[in-house]
């Protein structure tokens, strides 16, 4: 057996995935000239039958004799390094063991027995259960020089609780670090801030602060995403000794569908707007579909426009719009002033979080998008005419064209050469082709209250649709002429059948497919008794007569408004002929997936899949199919939930807040405190893991005690360290006397997701089991009930 073992520098990047997550990451970083350690890779391949296999300790010593040679006296740490390890979805941070300070052949042979045989381990298996893996794992063994430390720290790039992005959180503590991870000792604090990485904390860590922010800030862009590093100081260098993605951050499992936006970080999210036109919950074909469209015209970095996806419903990030304005020394009030008429005001008590861009950096990141705009809305403006006299005979004949494709490479031929373009095209002629005549209406909101009381404002902007109409009302004003006999039924299918309540979701049939429900609306229209036209009638009266209000009030400014009240009138029908024919397009890529469906035989089962995964599976590629049953199971599960809060501040977890009976609809700020419970006793930590729960107290002195810990009960103990792990999943939260929020309760709680508040100092002597206590894991605060609180 040969080249089962690789030194960093040699391992390639097409076996980096076959070292496991530390041993991948640190090949790379040593690869790209980061301080990390000298070391290598026993790959999995080395272990025949749970035993390492004789030729690859033979390789192994070659190694270890290599590094000995330039560091006399030379000690190894023996490391992890499972496939399923440090990955972005779960990190076993500590689960396996870890050997330190070894230096003899036979204690290395020994330890790597050891490392190799935790993989079976109680914790392991706890742990892989609760995170729904397999519990057998295929392990690679990373081994490394270990550098004399002198101080041993961790820092995570983002705030692991909130999720801010502001400053990058880090401990340390003088010696190894096995005492920060495990919780065993205080460490002590520091930060480095965003966007210069300016540094509060001890000063006699402030040296090397610049260094460390310096390589944290790289590493978040080359590793694509926010980490949890492991750091060391030797002899005055800075070394690095891990880096592994902060999962608690993740926003999704691509496999499962299980998705969540506001878990990335402190954003503010909004579906005040968005929300009206995407109310469904969407399958992963519709939000991927919705999610490549936003990407084709995204210019702020992260931005989503409409396609943030919070438990499969639609939002729109407002902070990082915001967060532009900052970042040049601009305020952004007005800006926010503007947004407030597209998605309301915000809620007075919430504060705006803004990102902490580099200006500089933000520049060269958004040029090519800038370009890329400024093309796309002079194309569209000039295609804008042609384009709404085309749409309908376009669609109509794609549509034709996709139902008679005969395979699948007829059919992804059409995707991509003509359905794709056509859905982007639609999108940049719907985004721009308006805006310049709208801005009127703009002008109109903040001017016309001004000079009119808000009824007769309000009257002023209800005729919007002049004399030509309103593609909005078109299909009730359509339901109306059927019935007067002025329209068919074909004749409105034909105009209206697009649209619905369901638009944007392409695994629900649209009117034109179903003929009861045009049946339906006629049938409810009849008995209504309601005259559409009389009604229209009715508000163009209001609209005459608050005119004549304004031209005797304000007769210098009457002529102004009225031609902005022209201007704005045109651009609304133009908004919204364009955005139907933008969702008459949309529709049509419901017509693709159910021929893709059909071709592949997997009929409506299309719609759990991502688009990429449908062009694939037209190219006979059908791995994704496995996952099918479980993004099924996510979207049923993310159906059953009630409406979320319009407006979310910071990371919400939907199946807690559902179960909190304070909860609020139209906003979630966890940064407010918690009403209703000032008075309670209370004892301060830190905020661990997030998370409100009401429980009854179980005092542990050992994990050896954990047979008398029932389930849903509040474990509260001195500290924890690795042996408490398998005692996790089974408590409603975790509260400790030592510790911080970078330490094992904490990290571990945050996986789980079991609230947790750390480093209470007095939680064992000031609780006793049985006491009824509040948890609250974002704010750091346990607070003492009384034992027949309801």
């Amino acid at each position: 057996m040969k080249n089962t073992v690789r030194h960093f520098k040699d391992l390639p990047p097409e076996l980096q995935a076959f070292a496991g997550g530390k041993g991948g990451t640190l090949a790379k970083l040593f690869q790209a000239g980061y301080p990390v350690p000298e070391g290598f890779v026993v790959l999995s391949s080395a272990f025949e039958r749970n035993q390492l296999d004789d030729a690859a300790w033979d390789e192994i010593r070659a190694h270890l004799n290599a590094i000995r040679k330039n560091h006399a006296g030379a000690l190894f740490a023996v490391r992890s390094s499972a496939l399923s390890e440090d990955s972005a979805q779960v990190s076993f941070a500590g689960e396996f063991e870890t050997v330190l300070n070894v230096k003899t052949d036979e204690e290395i042979r020994k330890a790597i027995d050891t490392v190799f045989r935790s993989r079976e381990s109680k914790r392991v298996k706890a742990y892989s259960s609760v995170q729904g893996m397999e519990q057998s794992h295929q392990i690679s063994i990373v081994i490394m020089l270990m550098v004399p430390s002198d101080i041993s720290g961790v820092l995570f790039t983002a705030d692991p609780i909130t999720g801010s992005h502001k400053s990058m959180a880090g401990n340390f503590v003088y010696g190894l670090g096995e005492q920060l991870v495990s919780g065993e000792a205080n460490a002590y604090p520091f930060q480095l801030t965003r966007p210069k990485g300016s540094y509060e904390g001890p000063e006699n860590f402030r040296r090397y602060a610049a260094k460390l922010y310096q390589y944290a800030s790289r590493l978040v862009e080359e590793l694509g995403g926010q980490q949890d590093i492991e750091w060391a100081v030797a002899e005055g260098k800075l070394y690095l000794l891990q880096a592994r993605p902060i999962t608690t951050l993740k926003t999704g499992n691509p496999d499962t569908y299980e998705w969540n936006d506001t878990l990335d970080g402190d954003y503010l999210w909004s579906n005040t707007n968005v929300g009206e036109a995407m109310a469904d919950v969407f399958t992963p074909l519709s939000w991927s579909v919705l999610r490549a469209i936003d990407e084709e015209q995204t210019v702020i970095p992260g931005y989503y426009l409409f396609s943030g996806n919070v438990c499969g419903r639609m939002y729109s990030n407002i902070s990082l719009a915001l967060s532009i304005y900052p970042a040049f020394g601009k305020d952004y009030q007005p800006a926010l002033k503007k947004m407030n008429e597209v998605f309301g005001a915000m809620p007075e008590k919430m504060e705006i979080p803004i990102y902490p861009y580099s200006g500089l950096k933000l520049v060269k990141a958004m040029l090519p998008g800038i370009r890329k705009t400024s093309k796309k809305s002079r194309e569209a403006m000039k295609a804008a005419p042609g384009y709404l006299k085309d749409a309908s005979d376009w669609c109509r004949g794609m549509r034709e064209r996709v139902r008679g494709a005969e395979t699948g490479k007829e059919l992804l031929n059409l995707w991509k050469e003509e359905l794709w373009p056509r859905n982007c095209k639609a999108f940049w002629v719907n985004r721009f082709a308006p805006r310049k005549k709208l801005m009127a209406l703009f002008k109109l909101n903040q001017q016309l209250p001004k000079i009119l009381n808000q009824e007769d404002a309000t009257a002023l902007l209800s005729n919007l649709r002049g004399s030509g109409g309103l593609e909005s009302l078109g299909p009730v004003v359509g339901i109306s002429k059927i019935v007067r006999g002025e329209m068919s039924r074909e004749e409105y299918q034909m105009k209206y059948g697009h649209r619905g309540p369901h638009e944007f979701e392409l695994s629900i049939p649209d009117p034109a497919e179903d003929d009861t429900w045009l049946e339906k609306q006629i049938k409810e229209f009849q008995e209504s008794g309601v005259d559409t036209e009389e009604l229209l009638k009715k508000q163009h009266a209001r609209f005459e007569s608050a005119f004549q209000k304004l031209e005797k009030q304000a007769p210098e400014k009457a002529k102004k408004m009225n031609r902005l009240i022209a201007e704005a009138s045109e651009g609304s029908r133009l908004r919204e002929a364009f955005r139907s024919e933008w969702t008459r397009v949309f529709r049509v890529n419901r017509a693709f997936a159910k021929k893709a469906g059909e071709l592949t035989g997997i009929g409506d089962d299309v719609f759990f899949l991502y688009l990429d995964e449908v062009l694939n599976l037209l190219s006979g590629e059908k791995a994704a199919l496995q996952h099918i049953p479980a993004r099924r199971r996510t979207f049923e599960k993310y159906q059953s939930l009630p409406a979320l809060p319009s407006i979310i501040r910071g990371r919400l977890n939907p199946f807690q807040w559902m179960q909190d009976p304070n909860r609020r609809a139209d906003y979630y700020d966890p940064s407010l405190t918690l009403e209703g419970a000032q008075d309670s006793e209370a004892l301060k930590g830190f905020a661990g893991a997030a998370g409100r729960v009401e429980g009854i107290v179980r005092v542990l002195n050992g994990p050896e005690e954990g047979e008398s810990l029932k389930t849903g009960e509040i474990l509260v103990a001195s500290t924890t360290n690795i042996g408490w792990t398998p005692l996790f999943p089974r408590v409603a939260a975790i509260v400790t006397d030592i510790g911080a929020p970078l330490s094992h309760a904490a990290i571990v709680a945050r996986e789980l997701g079991i609230p947790a508040v750390v480093g209470c100092g007095n939680a064992t002597a000031l609780l006793k089991t049985g006491d009824k206590v509040l948890v609250d894991g974002g704010q750091g605060i346990v607070r003492i009930l009384p034992r027949d609180c309801p």
